[in-house]
């Protein structure tokens, strides 16, 4: 193990923590600041809105809403068989075997996993704005990689 390393317990999941506090925060400002935007309208003026409008304006909240839990909900959980990487609504499952090596190259947006087939994958639940807490993720998981597996 590398000097300074700390043995790492299974199971372990690794999440994104600027992009949870950002979605949650962020959406729940637009959406407070739609609604007080709504019934600031008087009557007569919301009545103006035609269904379409109004279902448009839906579709979009809902499409926010979407794509922020797709960010919120990345991780990468490591446990003694596999290791299970959650990027967005996609989640993939890599025998122990499979893993090269995972970098967190420097102005990276996110930690990423090289495969023993030549292939790459993004692990969107180590995300390089979290600084710090992200390069210990991905030293912690490049040494559960290096570990010999049976």
């Amino acid at each position: 193990m590398p000097a300074g390393s700390e043995p790492v317990s299974l199971p372990r999941t690794w999440r994104p923590l600027g992009v949870r506090l950002a979605v949650s925060f962020f959406g729940t400002m637009l959406l407070t600041l739609c609604l007080f935007a709504w019934f600031g309208f008087d009557q007569e003026t919301r009545d103006e809105f035609t269904p379409f409008q109004r279902g448009t304006i839906v579709f979009f909240v809902l499409l926010a809403f979407a794509c922020g839990h797709a960010l919120a909900r990345s991780r990468v959980r490591a446990t003694t068989d596999h290791l299970l990487v959650v990027n967005g609504y996609r989640s993939r499952r890599y025998q122990w075997a499979e893993v090269v090596s995972v970098n967190l190259p420097q102005g990276a947006p996110w930690a990423v996993i090289d495969l023993a087939d030549g292939t790459t994958t993004p692990a969107m639940g180590i995300q390089g704005s979290d600084g710090a807490r992200a390069r210990r993720a991905a030293r912690e998981l490049r040494t559960l990689a290096d570990r010999p597996h049976a």
